[in-house]
């Protein structure tokens, strides 16, 4: 059986990977909170193990087992944070850590229990997708809210799932999945957002606002 330290360093590399990059170690590293080196030697041990390709100088790839794996723990991941927010009523920034531990120690028929008992839903409260029990990602179309223009309806997506500080934030804003947004103003220089959200005008950094996910309608 996998360690709880390899399928979250396998879970790390495959969201690091995303942009079509290898995972630089101090990257890794630092999401994961550790120092390069002990980085280093996971990255080694899991290279030996067939998980992870690793190149000096360029970074960190999964193998195709090693993508099966992370897959594997972020459907479990991700489907106990929908049983923790949906079910047990816990705020969404708290589920994501509370997830983290519970994802580790979940048998595959207790996760299709679970699935089955949430009506199989398709994504986590962050809006994130659920991989399916065979490994698959349905893909996903949208674009981040900073490329809207002023005038653009939108409806929320997706937002960043492991900063309970911005889950905080963009709860008491209003802005979760499923949320109808409108760009009212969009300032020069990297300037903020101005956004209609129902009867209320809010504004919202660039930074953040290129990390959220929308379907521009």
């Amino acid at each position: 059986m996998m360690s709880q330290n390899a399928e979250e360093y396998l879970e790390a590399i495959y969201k690091l990977i995303q942009d079509g990059a290898p995972a630089a170690i101090p990257a890794l590293a630092e999401r994961l909170g550790v120092s390069s080196v002990s980085a280093n030697e996971m990255v080694r041990r899991l290279e030996r193990d067939g998980l992870v390709a690793y190149a000096p100088y360029k970074g960190v790839t999964l193998t195709a087992e090693g993508e099966a794996r992370a897959l594997n723990v972020l459907r479990r991941h991700r489907l106990w944070e929908r049983f923790l927010v949906d079910v047990l009523a816990m705020p969404w920034e708290e589920a994501h850590e509370a997830a983290c531990g519970l994802e580790h120690v979940s048998s595959a028929s207790l996760i299709d229990r679970l699935e089955r008992f949430l009506g199989e839903p398709d994504t986590c409260p962050h809006g994130h997708v659920v991989p399916t029990a065979a490994g698959q990602v349905p893909h996903r179309s949208g674009l981040p809210l900073a490329n809207l223009a002023p005038g653009d309806h939108a409806v929320i997506l997706q937002v960043p799932e492991e900063e309970p500080g911005v889950l905080t934030y963009l709860s008491e804003l209003g802005l979760r999945p499923g949320t109808p947004v409108v760009v009212e103003e969009v300032a020069p220089f990297d300037g903020p957002l101005t956004l209609r959200v129902g009867e209320a005008l809010l504004a919202l950094g660039r930074n953040l606002a290129s990390r959220i996910l929308v379907d521009r309608k």
